[in-house]
This record gives structure tokens, sequence and C-alpha cells, in this order.
């Protein structure tokens, strides 16, 4: 069980980051918020220090890889002042001994004032809040939730000036994708158009599309970019997702099906291309020289997004 209550500003009142789904568009609106005022304490400058965190301490679990997430989780805290704990391999723990993740949590929840989780099982993070004496910050389960990449994405869009009124496809694997299922409830929050490209095999969840139908998002489902590329000012590209699928050989009948480049879009010369990284051939390299790419400025965004969440968990 949680043993104990953590007290945080009044507009923002969770123990922990679970899911997107239990976040008030209030809420996200103050996470944004903060992040914005944080932001140049993010960038590094000599002359801006920030110490809000001083003596804190962040442990990073990772069961499976990654480079932006993590990374950023740990330059947000250091940002802010405060030292990292890393688990960045399960190969090195007693998780190889047969350790369970709830006396994992126990055990970790004892040296450190938060924990950042990523795991394969979908709905782990919520299961190690039960048992944790920290805060929990999810940051990826299974083909579940990654909100504070939502969070991100976000605050990408709105720094682009476009989250009034947004028109935004989301393309690629749309089945086993995190973060397309996370941002997608987040962006119903705020009436945003959603147009969903995918093949046949990676649609979007039932369940998904229903629940959003349910709070009045207007969708649409497609499976050729170029029949929206003029419709949208945001395209969320993501690659497909390899690891999730249980059948290789259903992998291979789908993998390469999109691919962004420049000739595409002549179509739409405004259009944000946004992508939640890693990319392997779903946006072509020549892209990046474009002033449509915003992928790396978003990935540095996970910075001052990730110094909001930290400093708003913690108290400060």
């Amino acid at each position: 069980m949680v043993l104990h209550k953590f007290s945080y500003s009044r507009m923002f009142t969770k123990d922990h980051i679970i899911s997107i789904r239990d976040f008030s568009k209030e809420e996200i609106d103050y996470v944004l918020s903060r992040a914005e005022k944080l932001e140049i304490y993010a960038r590094g400058l000599e002359d801006r220090k920030c110490n809000l965190l001083d003596g804190k301490v962040l442990a990073n679990l990772f069961y499976e890889p990654s480079t932006r997430t993590r990374l950023s989780f740990e330059a947000a805290m250091t940002r802010l002042g405060g030292a990292i704990l890393n688990l960045s391999s399960t190969e090195s723990s007693s998780v190889v001994k047969g350790e369970n993740l709830a006396d994992t949590i126990r055990t970790v929840s004892g040296y450190c004032d938060v924990i950042t989780l990523r795991h394969p099982q979908e709905g782990a993070s919520r299961m190690a809040a039960s048992f944790s004496s920290v805060p929990i910050i999810n940051a990826g389960d299974g083909a579940g939730q990654h909100p504070t990449q939502t969070l991100l994405d976000l605050y990408t869009i709105k720094r682009e000036g476009l989250l009034d009124g947004l028109k935004i496809a989301l393309i690629g694997d749309l089945k086993y994708g995190r973060t397309v299922h996370s941002l997608a409830y987040a962006l119903s929050l705020y009436g945003a158009t959603l147009f969903f490209v995918s093949p046949n095999a990676l649609k979007m969840p039932e369940e998904i599309k229903s629940d959003l139908k349910e709070t009045g998002a207007e969708i649409f489902e497609y499976t050729d970019v170029k029949e929206v590329i003029k419709k949208v000012n945001v395209l969320y590209v993501t690659r497909i997702q390899k690891e999730r699928f249980p059948d290789p050989t259903e992998y291979s009948k789908v993998a390469g099906t999109y691919r962004i480049t420049t000739d595409i879009l002549k179509e739409n010369e405004d259009v944000v291309v946004m992508h939640p990284l890693p990319r392997v051939d779903e946006i072509d390299v020549e892209v990046d020289k474009t002033k449509n790419a915003r992928y790396f400025t978003q990935s540095f965004y996970g910075v001052p997004v990730r110094m909001a969440i930290l400093s708003i968990l913690l108290g400060k």
C-alpha cells in the first residue's frame, strides 16, 4: 500500500504519474506552464542555476531499453540540483535472481525520493505505486501508457502555437504504440481533430476509439498519408513497434509501410513533423534539414517538462 500522501500545489494533487487519463486539462496546463518557466534552466546557461531539488534523489528503474526518456530524466534531475540512481540493465540486478517487482519497489523507495519505472508489462507502474512509499512516474509500460512523453508532445505543440484548433495525423503503429494511445486521450481534452493513419493490421484499438468518441473527439481513419497531408497542421509519425509483435512474420508484412519524405511535405509546406523517436526509416533524413522537422526539438523539451513533473511531485 502507499505509506503516505504527498503534498503539492493545489493545482496538482496526484501521488503518482501513471496514466495521462488520470489528468484533467487544468492539471496538464499547470505542468506545461511550469515547464515553460523552467525551460531556461533546462538549457544549462551558466548564469541560470536551479537548486530546487538539492538533496533529493531520483531512482531510474528501466526494465526495457531507453535513451531519451532515461537520459532526459537524468538531465532534468541534474538541472534541478538533485542526484540520480540508475538501474538501466536488469542483468546486473537482483531481477536475474528472481526478485519480483514489488520487492524491488519496496527496497528502492527506501533509497530515493521519486522513482521512474519502465517495464514491459502493461499496468506495472500502477501496481508498483501500490507498494511504493515515494511517487512513481510511469516511463512506459508495455503497449499501455507513456504519460510524460505525452506531456512533452503537448508542450511541443503548444510552443508551436498549434494546440488550439489542432488537426493532427497520428501515423504508423497505432495498435501497439503507447505514445499515440496516451497522446490521443490528451488531445481529446483540447478538442483536437484526430486523423489516424495506419495499416489495417495496426489500427487504433477499438476500445480507445470508443473512449475518445465518448469525449466528443472527432476521429477519421485512413491508410494513406497522402490523403491527409493537406488536412492537418501536425504529422505525428511513429515507428512500427517490432518488439511488440508476437509473430515476426506479421511485423515483416507492415514494416516500412510509411515513409515521410521531402516530396510528401511539398503537399503542405507548413506542416509540423513530430516523432517520439527512435526512428527507423519512417522519416527520411533529408526531412531533418527542413523547417518542418521538430522531433529533435521535441526530444529536448523532455527536459523542461520532466523538470516540471519532478519539481511538482516533490513539492517544490
